[in-house]
């Protein structure tokens, strides 16, 4: 079966997670093929997993006040912020019978084409199960996966660069005031392509994409009408929707 692979582009939080949702269904129902995306967000945002609180996990105020979206995914995990500029995020939808049925390896597989991909780029990443990718014991990578209507996605983050200061104002991670030595702390944990390579975007996503597509029949191809109506629709229906993300 040949896949289909979107080439990188910015949309907001809640478009972004409806295309997810509209590829999905045009998937499942046969109307679209298997599908590898590549996208961003602008203005950047934060997005929490389907079991969590907003209130619990998000500095709404701060929010506000530097222009971040918010929006709840369908996915579970914990809250995520994504830097316009620092990040760059896929998204995997295929029959659920193009995949393996046991979680831990269906992830396996797909982190480790990221793994691969950060070979390309000469960094040694490796994979700690369930969904995190690490280099030299920190954090570039974390993924999160549902399976609904017999179709499968996997979405997740790649760091380019880093921003704690960004996430610590909008995210509730355990400390009410930034300071130096929580984002040092931080700075410890996670870590981003730029710390490893001097690369450009573009260039990080063509290694993806080769590693994405190796040894798979596939074209490059856009978003149909019908998945761009849907997706609009989906906005306006859930995901811009108070009702949605904040409930819980």
């Amino acid at each position: 079966m040949k896949w289909r692979v979107v080439d990188f582009e910015y949309w907001n939080a809640w478009m972004n997670m409806a295309l997810d949702e509209a590829i999905g269904e045009a998937v499942g129902s046969g109307r679209s093929p298997s599908t590898i995306r590549f996208y961003g967000w602008n203005p950047s945002a934060v997005s929490i997993g389907c079991f969590q609180s907003i209130k619990d996990e998000v500095d709404l105020e701060a929010c506000r006040r530097m222009g971040v979206d918010i929006v709840r995914r369908r996915t579970g995990g914990g809250a995520v912020y994504h830097d316009r500029e620092g990040e760059i995020t896929y998204s995997v939808i295929a029959p659920e019978e193009m995949v393996q049925k046991d979680i831990n390896k269906a992830y396996e597989t797909i982190c480790g084409w990221i793994v691969d991909a950060l070979d390309l780029m000469e960094i040694t990443a490796n994979i700690i199960p369930i969904n995190d990718i690490l280099v030299e014991g920190r954090k570039i990578s974390g993924s999160a996966q549902t399976r609904r209507g017999g179709v499968f996605l996997q979405h997740g983050t790649l760091l380019y660069n880093i921003s704690p200061g960004k996430m610590f104002s909008v995210l509730k991670v355990g400390c009410t005031k930034i300071s130096d030595k929580n984002i040092a702390s931080f700075e410890d944990r996670v870590t981003s392509i730029l710390r490893h390579a001097k690369i450009s975007k573009d260039k990080v996503l063509q290694e993806l994409r080769r590693s994405f597509t190796k040894g798979k029949e596939w074209e490059a191809g856009v978003y149909t009408e019908e998945e761009r109506r849907r997706a609009r629709q989906l906005v306006v229906e859930r995901y811009s929707k108070d009702e949605w993300n904040f409930s819980r």
